[in-house]
C-alpha cells in the first residue's frame, strides 16, 4: 500500500515562508508604479481603455512563484513510501486417532459417543485450512485411517464412514498412540499433535501407552487425550431377543493413564461428559494449537523531487517565454 509523502529534508519548506514577504514586495512595489509622459494635462489617460495584457501581466509574477515552491519542494525531497507485510503460514500436523472400540456406541451423549466425537473433530478439521492432518482409528487393533493430508475434504469423507466393529474389539490404546507418533516423527512442521479421544481402559495391542507416549516426548510430539463418558454408567445398546435394548453400564475411564500421557508429553488431558463438553475441549485445543504466523514489515522509499524540479524548470520556461513576447511592451 502506498503511503503518505514525507521529506528528506524537511527544513528546506519554511523557505515557503519566503513567499509572503516578496508578494507583499511585489505589491508595494506596483502600487507605487507610475508611467510617466511629459504633458501639460494627462487627465485624458485616466479614463482610457486598458488592455486585458495590462491585467494579465501580474501573471508573470505569479508563474516565478509557482517556480519557487516547486523548487523548494524539489529541494525538500518528497518520498512516497510503500509498505506492506510478508506472511507465512506455517501449519501444524495433528494426527486425530479416535477409539472405535464397541464402547463408544454408549448413548450418554448423543446420538452416542462414536458420533458426536465425529460431528466435533469434523467441524475442528474445518476450522484449521492451514493445517496437514490425518486420521487414526483403534480398538484391539490400530489402522491408519487417512495420513496427514492438507485435502481435508478426502478426511472429512473418511471420518463420516468411520464405524464400531470396522476392526477387531478391544481398546488399545498405547498401539493407537503409537502409530499416530509414527506417522508425525519426520515431520518437519513447527508443531506436531496427537489428538487422542478413548473411553475406556487400555486392554489389548502390543504397545505399553507409557512407552508410546515416551517415544512421542523424544520426537516433540504434543498429546492431548479426552476422556469420553459420563461418570456413573452411561446406556448402552444391547442386543436381546427381543431387539436392541439400551443397559446401564459402568463407565470405566484410565484417567490416570491419560492424565499422565498428557503430562509426559506437554500436552493436557479433558474429560468430555456431554456433547457442549466435547465442543468445548476441541475449541480450547483449537485455541492452544494455533498456526504461526510470520510477518515480516517492508518499507520501499521512491524519491518524488524530479518532478517536481521539472515543474520548476517548466514554469520558469513559460514565465520566460511570456516575459520576452507577449508581455514585452509592458515589462
Amino acid at each position: 500500500m502506498m503511503d503518505q509523502i514525507v521529506f528528506a529534508n524537511p527544513t528546506y519548506l519554511y523557505l515557503l515562508l519566503s513567499i509572503i514577504p516578496l508578494t507583499i514586495w511585489y505589491v508595494f512595489r506596483h502600487s507605487k508604479q507610475q508611467a510617466y509622459l511629459q504633458s501639460s494635462d494627462a487627465s485624458m489617460f485616466h479614463h482610457g481603455p486598458k488592455s486585458w495584457r495590462v491585467y494579465l501581466r501580474h501573471s508573470l509574477f505569479f508563474l516565478r512563484q509557482l517556480a519557487l515552491i516547486a523548487l523548494i519542494i524539489a529541494l525538500a525531497r518528497p518520498q512516497s513510501s510503500s509498505s506492506g507485510q510478508n506472511i507465512t503460514i506455517e501449519g501444524i500436523d495433528i494426527i486425530i486417532s479416535l477409539d472405535v472400540s464397541g464402547s463408544m456406541l454408549a448413548r450418554d451423549l448423543q446420538p452416542d459417543r462414536l458420533e458426536a466425537s465425529k460431528i466435533v473433530a469434523a467441524d475442528f478439521i474445518e476450522g484449521r485450512p492451514d493445517d496437514r492432518m490425518g486420521l487414526v482409528i483403534f480398538s484391539g487393533e490400530t489402522f491408519t485411517q487417512v495420513p496427514l493430508t492438507t485435502d481435508h475434504a478426502i478426511l472429512l469423507n473418511m471420518f463420516s464412514g468411520i464405524k464400531s466393529g470396522m476392526i477387531e474389539d478391544g481398546t488399545a490404546i498405547g498401539d493407537g498412540l503409537a502409530t499416530a507418533v509414527t506417522r508425525l516423527k519426520d515431520s518437519k512442521a513447527i508443531s506436531k499433535v496427537v489428538i487422542l479421544l478413548t473411553d475406556g481402559e487400555n486392554n489389548a495391542g502390543a504397545v505399553d501407552p507409557i512407552t508410546a507416549a515416551e517415544i512421542a516426548k523424544v520426537f516433540g510430539i504434543r498429546v492431548y487425550t479426552i476422556g469420553v463418558g459420563t461418570y456413573g454408567t452411561a446406556p448402552y445398546p444391547v442386543q436381546t431377543p427381543f431387539g436392541i435394548q439400551l443397559r446401564d453400564m459402568q463407565v470405566e475411564i484410565d484417567e490416570p493413564l491419560l492424565q499422565n500421557i498428557a503430562q509426559k508429553t506437554d500436552g493436557k488431558y479433558f474429560r468430555a461428559t456431554s456433547n457442549q463438553k466435547l465442543a468445548e475441549i476441541y475449541k480450547e485445543i483449537d485455541k492452544l494449537e494455533r498456526s504461526k504466523i510470520d510477518v515480516t514489515e517492508f518499507k520501499r522509499k521512491h524519491e518524488e523531487y524530479l518532478p517536481w524540479a521539472l515543474l520548476a524548470l517548466g514554469i520558469l520556461l513559460v514565465e520566460f517565454l511570456l516575459r520576452n513576447t507577449w508581455f514585452r511592451s509592458i515589462t
